[in-house]
This record gives structure tokens, sequence and C-alpha cells, in this order.
């Protein structure tokens, strides 16, 4: 790896922070992804019609826009050769907004937010959020109405969770315990500032009464009993959505919506050595997967020799349990093998999935721990992952993580050929260890597993960090895996 000096910035840490800086949410990391998909020649399909598929062809497609696969099909490729897949999570814990969202205490206009995943709440308070997410439209078009999914994002900070005092709580400081249904509300306005404005807005329309007196726009509804009141969520909020919409509140007619902090992710450091960002589990991993697919199949010349399908799979809910339609627990990524494989069978002869499968590979890339300097005392001694030292490769003897001997060669192989540094994690015996969804597609497709992922601090924080080093390590590991695999594959003898 060549690096720059200590005033430039690596390019793949440029696009990193572009990408983290573009995807607030799932949908929106989505769409990004998307966005770059197209951008790089792949063509869209959709999982509810037919797919006309050829060799050497480079398509993706959405589930419920928020999970997104990408593959790129080998022009040597026959049905019934392996997929080399990366897999990782589009998803961060978060606050999202409840179905009726609507809170008033104190004089205070507040909103109802879920806890989802297992976030460090308290990292929560005192920030500049705001809100991004996905909502349903009503729009009519030439006269008939339609409904239509769209993605909205407020830029600017409109709601805080504040800490309480210090004087108030002097304990504080031995112990904060974060309720997370009384504690977790932010602010959204004062109630009196809300009704004031809301009465007396300079830009709103007035209209003339059939006695001829002048009334604002909402007071003649209101008078007409066709006044907007939703008693669901606050006035305020739903007229802020449709300002960004280009729509009337009354035309939202769903969302799923979640808090987000408005600071924008950075390089930072005296020797610009780390990023500081949220969502960098996983967004980073799905960046590095994602462009090192890209960048692997941007020439006419890259996929003539390749005899696989190489695929990217960014999946919803892994911090909830992957368990949902577009969880890694869901058939999508089955379901990807079954139609592609079927459809580029010669003649519609049948292909053994079995076979396919037991050719395949699945790098499962998702965060690591890093070894932290405040607490060591927190890492087992002889698996201590450090920032800029590559990608970790995580065991459990409890399969927890999907990683075997030979699942860990392989990748530890790849690395050595291209001199790209591997560390090794172990969680202690007398501590709990987290998964992934290796485990996951491991057990539930059959598919040979790995379980990797760069070095970071301060996991599911509402702040993350990790080290420029390593996205640049992760890319182009996960880069080399995808030219490297199917010749390295033919070359290991297990099961025979």
């Amino acid at each position: 790896m060549v690096k720059p000096s200590k005033s430039e910035v690596h390019p793949v840490v440029v696009d990193f922070i572009d990408f983290l800086n573009a995807s607030p949410t799932a949908f929106h990391a989505v769409d990004e992804a998307k966005r770059r998909l197209k951008h790089s020649g792949y063509e869209q399909l959709c999982e509810r019609e037919d797919w006309n598929l050829e060799e050497g062809g480079k398509y993706f497609f959405t589930r419920n826009y928020s999970t997104i696969i990408a593959f790129a099909i080998g022009q040597k490729y026959t049905a019934g050769n392996g997929f080399h897949i990366v897999g990782a999570h589009t998803d961060s814990p978060c606050l999202k907004l409840k179905p009726s969202s609507k809170v008033s205490n104190g004089g205070f206009l507040e909103v109802g937010v879920q806890t989802y995943g297992g976030g460090l709440w308290h990292t929560w308070f005192d920030r500049d959020l705001s809100i991004a997410g996905r909502v349903i439209v009503k729009r009519n078009i030439e006269g008939a109405p339609s409904y239509s999914h769209e993605l909205v994002r407020i830029q600017e900070p409109i709601l805080r969770v504040p800490t309480l005092a210090i004087h108030l709580d002097r304990g504080s400081n031995d112990g904060f315990k974060v309720n997370t249904q009384s504690h977790l509300l932010p602010v959204l306005a004062t109630a009196i500032k809300a009704e004031v404005n809301r009465k007396g807005d300079p830009n709103e329309k007035s209209m003339t009464t059939t006695n001829g007196d002048q009334k604002s726009e909402k007071d003649q509804k209101a008078a007409e009993g066709e006044d907007f009141d939703n008693k669901e969520h606050h006035l305020l909020l739903l007229e802020l959505l449709a300002s960004k919409l280009g729509c009337e509140p009354e035309e939202i007619c769903d969302f799923e919506l979640q808090l987000c902090d408005t600071q924008p992710s950075v390089v930072a450091g005296v020797e610009k050595e780390f990023i500081f960002s949220g969502r960098l589990d996983n967004l980073c991993m799905s960046f590095c997967s994602l462009k090192a697919l890209l960048d692997g199949t941007a020439s006419e010349e890259s996929l003539q020799d390749e005899t696989g399908v190489r695929m990217v799979a960014l999946f919803d809910h892994e911090e909830v349990g992957s368990n949902s339609a577009q969880g890694a627990g869901s058939p999508v990524m089955l379901d990807a093998f079954s139609r592609i494989t079927s459809s580029l069978s010669a003649h519609g002869s049948k292909v053994a999935l079995e076979k396919v499968i037991q050719r395949s590979f699945l790098v499962s890339a998702d965060m690591a721990h890093c070894l932290h300097p405040n607490y060591m005392d927190k890492h087992e001694d002889n698996h201590q992952p450090k920032m800029h030292n590559g990608l970790v490769i995580k065991h459990n003897a409890n399969q927890r993580y999907a990683t075997n001997a030979v699942t860990s060669f392989i990748f530890r192989e790849i690395g050595k050929k291209h001199k790209i540094p591997v560390q090794d994690f172990v969680v202690r015996n007398d501590m709990g260890c987290g998964s992934t969804i290796g485990p996951i597609l491991a057990s539930g497709v059959g598919i040979r597993t790995v379980d990797v992922g760069a070095p970071q601090l301060s996991m599911h924080s509402i702040r993350e960090m990790c080290g420029v080093d390593d996205v640049i390590y992760s890319y182009e590991h996960l880069k080399a895996y995808f030219e490297e695999f199917t010749n390295l594959d033919s070359q290991i003898k297990v099961d025979f």
C-alpha cells in the first residue's frame, strides 16, 4: 500500500467519507450504492420480473430498499459454478420514531422514539440531531392517486436530547443510567413557540370569506371543517417533512424515520490517521466491499477469465438479529443463487443448487473490536487487534463466528500474496461474544464462511472511530479476494 503524505488523504478514504456523509440511514446507504452501481454500468433488476442474464453481465437488485445485492458474472461462467461473496450490513443502532410520536411534556413538544439495536445510548445526549428515512407520499398523477416511496433528510439540527444538570443529580458521575423510555425523548420545540408561529405565519396565504373578511388559509380550512389535525405526530414535524418532499402534510401517509447526528464524518487526528463518524459499523465494510467489486469489474478484461460470480450482499436488520424479509436470515441470497443459476442454465436444464453452494464462499465482513488503550484488560493477551494492521479474522469455538481453519487460510493466503497484513481475534473466555451474519448464512445456506472486520473503537456509539489505513487495507484485501479466489480455491482439497 502506498501511503500519501500527512497533508494528503488517500482517494479511497476520501471516497469513503463521501459515502458515509451520503448515508444517514440504511435506505440512503442503499440509494448511494445504487447510484454508484448504475454509474459503473450495473443493470438494475426487479425481483417481481423475469431476469435475462448473460455471461460477463453486471447486475443488482434491492429488497425493501434497505438491502442491496450486486453481482458480476464471469465470461467463462457455466451454470453450477460457485459464487464469491462479501456480505455486510447497512443498518446501525439508532433511535427510530414511534408509529405515534406525538409527545408533550412540561411545555415542550417531544418526539417519541424506540431504540433500534444495542446502542450506547448515553452518547446520544447533547448531540445536534436531525431526522432522515423514507416516507410514503400520496401523489396525484393525471388525476389518479399514486403512492410513492421517497427518501427524506433534514440537514439542519432540529432535535436534542438534553442531559440533566449535575446540580439536580449529584450522583450522575458515579454511573449514568439511561431509562430508554423516559430519558431519550428528543426535544423538538416549545409548545408556546410552535403555537405562536403557527398562528402568526407571515407566509400564510390569506383567503376572502363570503362576507368579505380576510382569514388565513389554515383558519379558513378550520372554519370549513377541513383543518388537518394529525393525532399521531406533531404538525410542526409533518410540515417540515412536507416542505422537503414538496407535498402537503396530509399527503404523508406513513414513514420510517430515525434520528441522526448532523456532525459530518471527517478524517481527523494530528497525523490525519483516524476517521471520526457515526455508522462505521457497518458502513465501512459495506463501502469497502462495494468499491472492491466495482473497481475489480471496471475494465472489459476484468471478467474474461472469471468462471464464477462475484457478489456483494448488503443486508438490513443485522443489528436486531437478521430475522426479516430483507435480513440475512431471509432467503434473499439463496433466491439470488437460484435465479442466476437457472437463468444461465443451458436449454433450461436444471442445475443442483447444492453443488453451487458447496463451490461458493462467503466473506462475512463486519467491524471488529480494536484494542482500547484505557481498557486493555478487555482483550485476550494473544489476540489484540490494533489500528493500521489490517483486517481482523474472527474466531470462536462456539460458532459465534463462522470461521474455520480452511476459510481463515484462504483469506489469510490472499492477503499474504498481496502483502496485506491480517490480524486475529478471539474473545476472552470470561466474556460473552457478539456475532454477525456469518453464522446465520453459514448455517442457513451451508456456505463456507470466514468472519472478518476492520478494527474500530467506540462501536455502537453515535460517534465511532477507525484508522484510515485499515479502510485502505480492507478495500485492497477484498478486491484481491474477488480476483484471486477462483484460482486459489481450485488448489484446496477438502471432502474429497
